[in-house]
């Protein structure tokens, strides 16, 4: 299958840091990737460089290139990328005095010219995508009263709006409790669709990703399967802490366990209990 992302000898330095360093990958169509680390090892830096954020690919200090299908895309002009990406960052954009409906609306911009009247196709589309993060009943509220989670589940919806060949998020279950992280990783995991990720939670991550990317320091440490990524050894050398892992019994999928090192002490002295949950 052919490349969609191709990202080449990717490398970003300021004057005192080296925030990525000599990244190369692709990505194909269809995968669902999330990418994952410490803080401060590059997960959100490589978002914006995957998407040239505010033309950062330009700026002094980054080298490298990335290509999307076979095209430069420091070529892309905004709304070509619009058309392509849709974005779902941690801190967005502020929106003031906008009911939800206005805001799923701008995910219908890219694809539409400035004088367009919106269709019953187009209130098809928010109805639809609000269904889908289970906020069709918030329609005409104002988005700045919505919790943090809410907010975020507007967010998505408009991402799906917007109808991307790749979808972009940044931590997507911040704020989000435990029924809502899964249900919008299951969503997003089944959209057909391009998407690339960071996420917090490793067990998230290996329970909705078919791939991997494990950042450390600016630096690309492993590529694969959750399985492959998950490494005790990795995740030690990366989060400084041991860990274990196993396979859950109920998914399938691969799970982690870090631990201190003086409750592995402490576990193994005991005469109750000597597994590491």
């Amino acid at each position: 299958m052919s490349a969609l992302l191709n990202v080449s000898q990717l490398n970003w330095r300021t004057s005192h840091t080296c925030i990525l360093q000599d990244i190369s990958l692709t990505i194909t169509k269809g995968e669902v990737i999330g990418i994952i680390g410490p803080n401060g090892a590059g997960k959100t830096s490589l978002l914006r460089c995957l998407i040239n954020q505010n033309n950062i690919l330009t700026k002094s200090g980054l080298s490298g290139s990335v290509h999307l299908k076979n095209k430069n895309i420091i070529n892309y002009s905004t709304k070509e990328l619009a058309q392509h990406f849709a974005l779902v960052m941690q801190k967005p954009d502020p929106i003031f005095a906008l009911s939800v409906q206005d805001v799923l609306k701008m995910g219908l911009l890219p694809h539409k010219s400035i004088f367009s009247l919106e269709s019953d196709h187009d209130r098809g589309k928010i109805n639809n995508a609000l269904s889908k993060v289970g906020l069709l009943h918030m329609l005409n509220n104002n988005f700045a009263t919505l919790s943090g989670g809410e907010q975020q589940r507007v967010l998505i919806a408009r991402a799906l709006v917007q109808s991307p060949q790749i979808l972009i998020l940044d931590e997507p279950t911040n704020h989000l409790d435990a029924f809502y992280q899964h249900q919008l990783l299951h969503l997003i995991s089944k959209l057909n669709i391009t998407v690339i990720m960071t996420v917090h939670d490793l067990n998230l991550a290996s329970s909705y990703c078919q791939r991997l990317l494990l950042l450390n320091k600016g630096k690309l440490i492993s590529d694969g399967t959750p399985e492959q990524v998950l490494t005790e050894t990795q995740l030690h050398n990366a989060f400084g802490l041991p860990c274990q892992q196993k396979v859950n019994e109920i998914t399938g999928s691969t799970q982690v366990s870090f631990y201190l090192p003086e409750t592995q002490h402490a576990n193994n002295t005991s005469t109750v209990n000597t597994h590491h949950e």
